[in-house]
């Protein structure tokens, strides 16, 4: 079906070309330039009318766009009181904060709320300064932000160079690497931060090794160092967890969250700290301050959100449908696309396909696009598409993003992946999910979280 530009797109286009970035402008026309102007649970649309299923977004949309009791709470606070004074205590904020605390490990009990992530990464680099912490130790291919801060503690020399000199004392070491670790805090004398995510989801969702959590914890205790958990884009249900923290039972001196905290309407950052870490804070409330930090609007929305999750079981839906996912895509990629294939990975609904083909990444989040679904590239890894879909999928949704990468597999084949297993030559045929589930479609619907006895975890 032709599409049908309008004249508000065209305008839409100049004025990111004339008043925003032509880079991003740029970047959008290579996607399509399709408008996007409303949104709905997994779906987006599109001035032109497309639908596309959102499994992109960056981590945000755990709850799905617009989860009913998210606009519900943001619109009654709207109507009440959007924006505090800064000067009196409202209530919001406080209530957020339990409601906040209630879902961490044991021991992070104090809040700093913030807008975007890199404020979070901010706040937590500034705890560790004021509990006397001068070093940094971060891991390569981190990502932490880009305001200069965390910037310093984001793995990439890309994103760094342009801003240089950032913050002194930063070091990077491997991520998963222990020995490496301890190497460098045996050297730090009890002067160390360590800041470290539980995947990294921008260097293409990479796993650590079993344990390598846990052994981190233990080793900022044996070392005397200040240790801050990025989950900013895994918490919240992401890895099909809580927090990786609980999975991995340690609780860090800091730590972050971000992305689903707003629930998919607003943004919302926080760092959750104990009572230790939290100390200088406490002791001057003017010390670290921002106008919008805990804004009742943002509060309302990230108690709607973590109400949401726990009560729609986002949780545990994360952990099944995540597997399913991973299994079939891995089925479908390697059938597909072949040695052109590293990897099928992830934890939850945090997926990455790792290709070995230069730019076979990027041509499967056109063709994507192109077969009705948003995914994601990797800011520190051009080899790696992501996917990271709301835990609110139905099992047609599910069918309907299974298909779309089987389509998306099969444009891409004829041009880049040689010798990959499955069909040769011709061109690309039309997928059928029954030919990923050997000729009989696949239960999808996921069962009630309560049959196979317990409470959902």
């Amino acid at each position: 079906m032709r599409t049908v530009r309008h004249d508000a797109d065209t305008a839409t286009m100049d004025r990111y070309r004339r008043f925003l970035s032509s880079g991003r402008a740029a970047l959008g026309e290579m996607f399509g330039a399709d408008i996007e102007v409303a949104s709905e649970g997994a779906w987006v649309h599109t001035s032109t009318g497309k639908r596309l299923l959102n499994c992109g977004g960056y981590g945000v949309f755990i709850t799905g766009a617009r989860h009913p009791r998210v606009v519900e709470a943001v619109r009654r606070q709207l109507d009440t009181n959007p924006v505090a004074t800064r000067l009196l205590v409202e209530p919001q904020v406080a209530m957020a904060a339990e409601a906040l605390v209630a879902t961490t490990p044991d021991g992070l009990n104090r809040v700093h709320f913030a807008c975007g992530g890199a404020e979070a990464v901010e706040a937590a680099l500034k705890l560790a300064r004021a509990n006397g912490k001068r070093r940094v130790i971060s891991m390569v291919n981190g990502y932490h932000g880009k305001t200069l801060g965390a910037l310093s503690v984001t793995g990439k020399p890309m994103f760094q160079d342009p801003f240089q000199p950032l913050l002194p004392g930063v070091t990077h070491i491997p991520f998963g690497d222990t020995e490496a670790l301890e190497a460098e805090l045996a050297l730090s004398q009890g002067d160390a931060c360590v800041i470290v995510e539980p995947v990294q989801g921008e260097a293409g969702v990479i796993i650590p090794p079993p344990g390598y959590l846990a052994e981190v914890g233990s080793l900022c205790r044996r070392y005397d160092a200040f240790f801050v958990l990025d989950e900013i884009q895994t918490g919240l249900g992401r890895l099909g967890y809580w927090w990786a923290a609980e999975r991995d039972a340690v609780t860090p001196d800091v730590l972050l969250a971000g992305k689903a905290l707003g629930g998919g309407v607003l943004p919302v950052s926080a760092a959750i700290a104990t009572d230790a870490a939290f100390a200088p804070f406490d002791r001057d409330p003017f010390i670290h301050t921002s106008t919008f930090s805990g804004n009742p609007l943002g509060m309302a929305a990230a108690q709607a959100a973590i109400a949401a999750i726990r009560d729609d079981d986002l949780v545990w839906r994360a952990r099944w449908i995540g597997e399913l996912l991973r299994e079939e895509i891995e089925e479908i990629m390697l059938d597909q696309l072949g040695g052109a294939v590293r990897e099928v990975r992830g934890l939850g609904l945090l997926i990455g396909i790792e290709f070995t083909v230069d730019g076979l990444a990027g041509e499967m989040l056109l063709e994507l696009i192109e077969a009705g679904v948003i995914a994601n590239h990797s800011l520190n890894s051009d080899r790696v598409l992501r996917l990271t879909p709301p835990a609110v999928l139905d099992h047609r949704e599910i069918e309907f993003l299974l298909e779309a990468v089987e389509r998306a597999a099969l444009r891409v084949r004829p041009v880049r992946a040689h010798g990959a297993r499955g069909r040769a030559g011709g061109p690309p045929e039309e997928p059928s999910y029954h030919k990923v589930t050997g000729g009989q479609q696949r239960q999808v619907s996921p069962p009630s979280p309560h049959v196979e006895g317990g409470a959902v975890q």
